[in-house]
């Protein structure tokens, strides 16, 4: 139950018998704000042409009603135009049973919908970097909230494993790597597929260099290098399926996708679908050809196809080049059609950073102009960079930050910090281990998802492990300390299962507590509509915070008062469990003791 609307319901229902009936968009239920008494607030502004009363005239007739009308409300104040509604004791206690007593309290009913969730979208010339880290958490984050909300999702990942950088990486390989393995170098293998991508760029200027000092000009140097021309003719004995040069290519991807899987383990994201370059670049062809007999696209002098969005206050684009090659918004146009007649989608989100948002404004409106009605249920979900403080953790090429260096760097982090903070005394090392990963992961997707995805950000690793702002770790820490109050009190006997006795007397933090826990279902659907990790993030934000406060004041195992004493180890119970919930849904996991 929504308790916003079960008051919005009282008010219409007290409203209509006074003035007659209103619409809803006048009846504004907000809670009670911290400094009056009360719990929901009900602003009469709206409702004076209505009432032709003063306010206070007003709030206070209505609330005589609503009290007198429903056994829910125990009394009511008011303020100029503000009517501050208290909910009665027996209210808040049955409003808790039914949160402790509903196991899927959180998640939505099944919808009947299906949707894809595109994330990761890694080339296999370089290792994940911290960019990806935003791109996997926002993705994965997204598809557990919209699984939460009774969708079936689908997790995809589409693989970049074709084109001029990735024989780059090939070519460099071949020329200098003297055979070099991930198990003769010890390294994973897309950090030694992406070290060789670093060493044909480092040959690539050094032949630009030497040929402007030949005289020819910055532009036909990069055009002529004999390494650039070398990797382009790979590519094309690629396209033409030369042995030799797929099987150096299959080998060397497959470095690198076993560099990726883990990566991808350690970071806890997985996919459901994965879907490859070299399989689909081809796809869309045929629709640019149905395109062409449509008149959508028109045909250059070069062969070349085009489509002219000038008109739409966009340019003109490139969908075939004249050798009749096909380019990434021809392959677009081709997966998001096959995608969605494979699994009769009803909506499919794109995860990628902001630098192609142009991109996904054209392709929604060629599928558009195609006559493709689902192009409405295409969503770009754009993101902006993240970026570290200068000089920390920088990657061992010192251009990008590796995604594994940051992880191991934050698990680092994490132990030292926990260690000097005492958090790992009771821990064995075992758990200690345990503990710092989880802490220091928690700590980076916390950090990065409480952002609002559309801004560009600032990591600052340190920061992010604080155990007292608004970190993981400290979300982190507030449920190990429930843990162990629940521990404490198994290990005394004290039986706190059974339901709540409908006549205790919360105190207000513990009203307060109720409230936030009530909010859960409404955060997570909207959390949902909005692809808004950080709604998430923010409230077990608030929910711990709240609890560490009601910790602090009042005693919880010491209570004297037996009802009271289980009600409220009952309702660390649930405060634990929505933590736990709420973190699931952020991709973090959060340890039973610290």
């Amino acid at each position: 139950m929504n308790i916003e609307k079960f008051i919005q319901g009282l008010a219409s229902a007290s409203i209509e018998a006074l003035y007659g009936k209103v619409g809803d968009e006048l009846i504004q239920i907000q809670k009670t704000r911290k400094e009056f008494e009360g719990d929901y607030t009900l602003v009469v502004f709206p409702l004076l042409k209505t009432s032709r009363k003063s306010p206070e005239a007003t709030a206070t007739q209505i609330g005589e009603h609503m009290v007198s009308a429903s056994p829910a409300l125990s009394g009511f104040n008011v303020i100029k135009g503000f009517l501050n509604l208290t909910l009665d004791q027996k209210f808040w206690g049955e409003r808790f049973s039914d949160i402790a007593g509903d196991e899927k309290f959180g998640l939505g009913a099944p919808t009947g919908r299906t949707i894809m969730v595109e994330y990761s979208s890694p080339n296999t010339n370089k290792p994940l970097h911290l960019g990806h880290i935003r791109n996997n958490l926002l993705g994965y984050s997204v598809a557990s909230i919209l699984k939460a909300n009774g969708n079936n999702v689908i997790k995809a990942n589409l693989v970049n494993d074709r084109g001029i950088h990735i024989c780059k990486s090939m070519l460099a390989w071949k020329r200098f790597g003297n055979g070099e393995t991930p198990e003769s170098s010890g390294m994973k293998g897309d950090h030694l597929v992406g070290k060789y991508y670093v060493e044909f760029d480092k040959h690539y200027k050094s032949e630009i260099k030497q040929l402007t000092a030949q005289g020819i000009s910055e532009e036909e140097a990069k055009q002529c290098a004999p390494v650039m021309l070398e990797a382009q003719e790979m590519l094309r004995k690629w396209e033409a399926k030369d042995p030799e040069t797929i099987a150096l290519w299959k080998m060397m991807n497959g470095w690198v996708y076993e560099g990726f899987d883990k990566t991808y383990k350690d970071l806890g994201i997985s996919f459901d679908k994965v879907y490859y370059e070299s399989q689909t670049y081809l796809l869309g062809k045929n629709i640019v050809e149905e395109g062409l007999e449509k008149g959508v696209f028109y045909r250059r002098d070069d062969g070349s196809v085009w489509i002219d969005l000038t008109a739409d206050g966009l340019d003109e684009k490139l969908l075939l080049r004249s050798d009749g090659t096909s380019v990434y918004m021809t392959q677009d146009i081709g997966t998001a059609y096959q995608r969605f007649e494979q699994y009769n989608l009803d909506e499919l989100i794109y995860v990628v950073g902001n630098e192609q948002n142009y991109h996904f404004q054209v392709l929604k409106l060629i599928l558009k102009k195609l006559g493709y009605d689902w192009s409405d249920h295409i969503y770009h979900l754009s993101y902006g960079m993240v970026e570290l403080p200068e000089g920390k953790m920088k990657s061992r090429e010192g251009t990008v930050v590796d995604a594994d260096d940051l992880m191991d760097a934050m698990v680092a982090e994490a132990r030292q910090m926990s260690e000097e903070l005492g958090k790992l005394e009771d821990c064995s090392e075992e758990e200690a281990d345990a503990v710092s990963r989880m802490v220091g992961l928690g700590a980076l997707k916390y950090f990065i998802l409480k952002v609002d995805p559309k801004k560009t950000m600032l990591f600052d690793p340190r920061e992010s492990i604080d155990f007292n702002g608004n970190t993981g770790p400290f979300i982190q820490y507030t449920h190990a300390r429930i843990r162990s109050v629940l521990r404490k009190a198994d290990e005394a006997g004290i039986d706190y299962s059974g339901k709540i006795d409908p006549t205790v007397n919360f105190v207000q933090d513990e009203i307060e507590i109720i409230k936030q826990l009530s909010d859960y279902p409404d955060i997570v659907r909207t959390a949902g509509e909005t692809f808004s990790p950080s709604l998430i993030a923010s409230y077990v934000y608030d929910l711990a915070k709240l609890y560490n406060g009601y910790y602090h004041d009042h005693p919880i195992i010491r209570e004297e008062n037996q009802v009271v004493r289980i009600m409220r180890l009952q309702l660390c119970q649930q405060v634990a469990r929505m933590l736990k919930a709420g973190m699931g849904l952020l991709g973090i996991d959060v340890p039973e003791r610290m």
